[in-house]
């Protein structure tokens, strides 16, 4: 039977993740110590989101909540507090891949922190409460879904063994082994083969429902060490002898992009045992 062995939120998109040992899974992601997964985003002068594919530092800032402030924190920098039952900001105009999107700006104090850490114009903004962003339905049969600000998606999921397998394979290159966190899963699940999640048909813990949809294209984040916000090897080139995706139009894909479909609200803790079924 799988487990769950990771389970991770990571408040600011693209900033460092937040480790807990239990979340509630609501149907745009998990929500955990009063934070929602990517809530909130640091998106450019013009309104583009930004990620640590352009700026690696981002992997240092460390977002923290109390369950009544967030506390952001970087080397270098005083720590930002933001509150979190504070109201919504002024609306502004932001985009994450195809999406427009309607966010609420958190304030000049708060762009001139990301701005100082992170070298460039940039402001954060956080995902309106008052808003729905539909996830695109291709890939869930038609099943509608909705996500704050991740990629696409409100999970991610990857099998404890195929991170191994790739570690093997790097091993057997002369290269160091990865650490999960380079590639960013919300959910981590061991009790499984490798790469048999992108064979799940459903993942359920007790009547929470999750749904591997679509594989997770992989971009050159996983090249960047999340302890130093430095980018090294990238280990595209050794997936790519094994992991291109034809349902992909080739590309690297490692884990899954999962939707919920029964149960939300429900409550997931590290160590619980999921069913998963196959669908070969």
């Amino acid at each position: 039977m799988a487990i769950l062995s990771e389970l991770t939120l990571y408040p600011i998109k693209s900033c460092a993740g937040m480790p807990v040992r239990e979340a509630v899974v609501t149907d745009a992601g998990l929500f955990a110590n009063g934070v929602h997964d990517r809530e909130w985003m640091v998106v450019s002068a013009d309104g583009q989101f930004m990620t640590q594919r352009e700026h690696p530092r981002m992997a240092l800032v460390t977002p923290r909540p109390d369950g009544r402030q967030l506390y952001v924190s970087a080397p270098g920098a005083p720590r930002l507090v933001l509150g979190l039952d504070d109201p919504d900001g002024a609306p502004v105009p932001v985009r994450i891949w195809d999406d427009a999107v309607t966010a609420a700006d958190c304030g000049d104090a708060a762009a001139a922190w990301f701005s100082q850490v992170l070298g460039s114009p940039c402001r954060l903004v956080r995902f309106r409460r008052d808003v729905v962003r539909p996830t695109s339905t291709k890939w869930t049969g038609g099943v509608p879904a909705q996500t704050r600000f991740a990629d696409g998606y409100p999970l991610l999921l990857i099998g404890a063994a195929s991170l191994a397998d790739l570690n093997a394979r790097m091993a057997a290159a002369g290269r160091a082994p990865l650490p999960m966190n380079r590639f960013r899963p919300n959910l981590v699940v061991d009790g499984i083969e490798p790469y048999d999640e992108d064979f799940l048909a459903s993942l359920d813990a007790g009547g929470l429902v999750i749904k591997p949809v679509k594989p997770c294209a992989r971009c050159p984040i996983p090249s960047i060490d999340q302890a130093t916000g430095i980018a090294g090897p990238d280990p595209l080139d050794i997936l790519l002898t094994y992991r291109a995706n034809p349902r992909m139009e080739g590309a690297v894909c490692l884990g899954m992009n999962c939707i919920v479909v029964a149960g939300a609200q429900g409550v997931l803790r590290v160590g619980q045992h999921l069913e998963a079924e196959l669908d070969f």
